[in-house]
């Protein structure tokens, strides 16, 4: 379907619900629902990433940190974890 007859169904779609506020009022919350970008859980800040990192090269300094020989000992080791 190409993007005129989207719009022209969605519109029809509706024109048979505009007597029912409840109807349309679920419908607007469904749209925006759809439009409203949800947050990254991942997006930081500059300084948040260079604290990250930081505390990182501290526990790594400390020998807080797990090392693999081999790339394939790495694998084995994500794999175990999984």
């Amino acid at each position: 379907m190409s993007t005129a007859q989207l719009l022209s169904e969605i519109l029809l779609q509706l024109s048979l619900i505009t007597d029912d506020e409840n109807k349309l009022k679920r419908v607007l919350k469904s749209i925006k629902r759809i439009i409203t970008p949800k947050p990254d859980p991942t997006e930081m800040t500059y300084e948040q990433f260079c604290s990250m990192v930081h505390k990182g090269e501290v526990q790594y300094r400390q020998g807080k940190c797990k090392t693999f020989a081999s790339v394939e000992e790495f694998d084995r080791y994500l794999q175990s974890k999984s």
